[in-house]
């Protein structure tokens, strides 16, 4: 792993000519994403990350931190135990040098040892699952961090407006997997990571997968095409 994301934000932390990562899919052209949006404070998030801060309590695990924005605001304006986990080892250092008490890189299947009262899956969390196919491994994982009584954040799209419809509504999707699996990259300074695989889950899907884990799932708020879940033990 070349860690573009996490040189990205090095770059701007450490003001070391930082420039816009550029981020495309599968289904998608290149898109610019401004490194300055990894760092960004309350204020500046959507209503569905805002929602998930105002909702997290007790001891949080922040999966997939990046530049640790949640994870600071938690720490910070809500003194909360918040642990940041992420597997770039070079946002994990932002993190750290931001002032995060607890940053750890790993991968959230190889991490354990403790257990949460909050979870959080932010930025498409769902992302993560990587495709339907291990779905049930992320979920099983997950339900191995929370306390009894703990919950899980996550938030995802669906992409179903992003295919061509016909005149009927219907809608033209690739044939052999589900629509939401994609694969992603990330470009930085002339660099290019491999491809990873990326999910985006509708709710149904979800809802569906994580009842199948031993969770009951809740809708907390819908933005458009995008959703935050609380997912809890049954």
């Amino acid at each position: 792993m070349k860690d573009l994301m996490g040189k990205a934000v090095w770059d701007y932390f450490r003001n070391e000519n930082p420039e816009d990562l550029q981020t495309e899919t599968s289904i998608s052209e290149l898109d610019e994403l401004p490194v300055a949006y990894l760092f960004r404070d309350f204020e500046e998030m959507n209503d569905i990350e805002q929602k998930a801060l105002e909702l997290a309590q007790g001891k949080v695990l922040d999966i997939g931190a990046g530049a640790g924005s949640h994870a600071l605001y938690l720490q910070n304006e809500r003194n909360l135990d918040v642990l940041a986990l992420d597997i770039s080892p070079k946002s994990v250092e932002v993190c750290k040098l931001r002032g995060i008490k607890k940053a750890v890189c790993e991968n959230m299947l190889d991490f354990s040892g403790e257990t949460f009262d909050t979870i959080l899956l932010l930025m498409n969390g769902t992302g993560i699952f990587e495709s339907l196919e291990k779905i049930d491994i992320y979920l099983q994982k997950l339900y191995t961090l929370i306390n009894d009584n703990g919950q899980i954040l996550i938030d995802s799209t669906d992409i179903l407006y992003m295919f061509d419809r016909d005149e009927d509504g219907g809608v033209y999707i690739p044939a052999g997997g589900y629509y939401g699996e994609l694969d992603y990259v990330v470009h930085y300074k002339g660099e290019s990571e491999d491809p990873i695989k990326w999910l985006y889950l509708d709710f149904t899907t979800l809802k569906n997968a994580a009842e199948n884990n031993g969770f009951k799932v809740e809708k907390i708020m819908q933005d458009e095409d995008s959703y935050l879940a609380k997912l809890t033990k049954k």
